[in-house]
């Protein structure tokens, strides 16, 4: 059963939070509150501090100073099961559950049972049941957690809190793997957990959404306090300068560029998933040089399938494609890239880099083989340092040194390791996958600011990306998938929210561009 707390919650603050890890001073006292009935959100770009200040207040870190009040008296948190016995819960970005068990499972695995060493699952079932009705938090009990979607599975870590109690509710980045109709979906769920007076820290960049979800934004930089602003008092362009310390250029300057030929032709390309099954269905569709061309669509339609096979990670089953005229169908990824090709993977902690391995040696790994970074079978080492540290000064990444191992930098900063090392070959055509997922406001600005100078210098994207506000921003014509197939093309002045979101619903619409 669930463990019960002494009291509910009314209010919530960190006072004088400061945490520090070796050379950095991660929490600088802070001071943050959050009370009952309230979506009091966390605003700042990666590194910034926010999620280091929800590990200390749920108990995964423990502060070096400053204390927690709730309800204005002190309390310590020295594990994750102090908070939950305090009412505190925390939905991670990354979800906490076990794939092969079912949703009751994963709800009922630590809390102690009237059955001794068995789980007591019809009694934790009925309460789930009753909790999914109470608050629209539709999933099947005893449905497989892996046979879930993104967005359900988010409901079962919200159910999990309720279950075990939670008064107060930390979301690390929630919609960082949603679709924008599950996005609408929670925060219903988010605004029904407030009326009913629970408390909700939701940590977040995405502007527009917290804007639209927030009652009170506290934005953090260089991990201290900036400001606390109440709802309705600021614009994205403002919240953008206090994140970043300076003027944020939310939307590009469309710059004059002249459409070129054909550089990326598909015909009718046809591909399989992961599981066997027909992914990417008789897609059409042709990029030329100086063109952005945008890919929108739910998640899960084929979209990355489709960058997979054109960039030789997944073969093709049929169909032909074309760069610069040239057939490349079935090709492997080394005589792509010799053919002209860029790629920025949607996975790239899997796809683009080696976390192992050093900013030096990521930067090189597709040319260290070639002149002057090497002669014959030996490293030109001079060579190798001039070429990253030109990229790295370039490309405005931030590292220590080039010797740093990647996994000391930010996902921003690793993003622009990427494109650094794709882009600084001049590559004719550029299939970039979900470039900013993850990433914060001012590396968003920079990648897409280094895009439309590609589009310029006469490359051919193909943007795939499930934020519709990047795909219009940034596409000359916008190509919508679902389930595999190309539903309609538009051109930038002529689409529409609406139209996109018939097609990313499935109905075709009659014009094309």
């Amino acid at each position: 059963m669930p463990e019960s707390k002494e009291r509910k919650i009314s209010s919530v603050a960190l006072r004088n939070i400061t945490k520090r890890f070796p050379g950095v001073l991660a929490n600088d006292r802070i001071n943050f509150e959050v009370k009952a009935g309230e979506i009091h959100t966390l605003l700042g770009e990666n590194g910034a501090g926010k999620t280091t200040l929800m590990r200390v207040l749920y108990g995964l870190y423990r502060p070096d100073e400053g204390e927690i009040l709730i309800n204005g008296d002190p309390i310590q948190i020295l594990s994750p099961n102090d908070s939950i016995h305090h009412g505190i819960g925390m939905v991670h970005q990354h979800f906490m559950l076990v794939p092969s068990l079912t949703v009751v499972e994963n709800i009922a695995l630590g809390l102690p049972s009237t059955k001794g060493v068995f789980l007591d699952l019809d009694l934790v079932n009925a309460r789930v049941s009753e909790l999914s009705s109470k608050y629209n938090l539709n999933v099947d009990p005893d449905a497989l957690v892996w046979q879930l979607s993104v967005g359900e599975q988010q409901r079962v870590e919200i159910l999990k809190a309720l279950y075990r109690g939670a008064d107060l509710f930390i979301l690390d980045e929630p919609t960082a793997v949603l679709t924008p109709q599950e996005v609408d979906e929670l925060f219903t769920i988010l605004r029904q957990l407030c009326s009913e007076g629970h408390a909700i820290i939701f940590i977040s960049h995405k502007l527009h959404e917290v804007l639209a979800i927030s009652d009170r934004i506290t934005i953090l930089r260089d991990g201290a306090v900036v400001t606390t602003i109440p709802k309705g008092n600021t614009t994205r362009e403002e919240l953008a300068k206090l994140m970043v310390g300076r003027e944020v250029l939310l939307r590009v300057i469309d710059t004059p560029f002249e459409i070129g030929e054909s550089r990326l032709v598909l015909e009718d390309v046809h591909a399989l998933g992961d599981k066997g099954l027909p992914a990417v269905r008789g897609v059409n569709l042709e990029v030329r040089a100086g063109e952005i061309v945008g890919i929108a669509g739910v998640s899960g339609n084929g979209q990355r399938e489709l960058a997979e096979a054109i960039s030789g990670l997944r073969p093709s089953t049929s169909g032909r494609i074309y760069l610069d005229q040239k057939d490349v169908t079935g090709k492997f990824p080394d005589s792509l890239i010799e053919d002209g090709l860029a790629y920025i993977p949607e996975e790239r902690m899997r796809d683009g880099v080696i976390k192992a391995m050093t900013v030096e040696e990521n930067l090189i790994i597709e040319n260290h083989s070639k002149s002057p970074l090497s002669t014959g079978i030996f490293l030109n080492f001079k060579a190798i340092a001039r070429y990253c540290d030109h990229l790295i000064r370039d490309f405005e990444i931030k590292t220590p040194s080039r010797n740093t191992p990647l996994g000391h930098l930010s996902g921003g900063n690793i993003q622009k390791l990427i494109m650094a090392r794709e882009l600084d070959r001049n590559p004719g055509v550029l299939i970039a996958a979900q470039p900013t997922r993850g990433v914060d406001i001012g590396s968003t600005e920079y990648i897409h600011r280094r895009l439309v100078e590609q589009r310029t210098a006469g490359t051919a994207t193909l943007l795939i990306s499930e934020d519709l506000d990047e795909v219009m921003n940034l596409s000359d014509r916008i190509a919508v998938m679902y389930e595999g197939r190309i539903m309609g093309i538009v051109s930038r002045e002529e689409a529409t929210i609406q139209d996109l979101g018939l097609m990313m619903a499935g109905v075709p619409i009659s014009h094309e561009a």
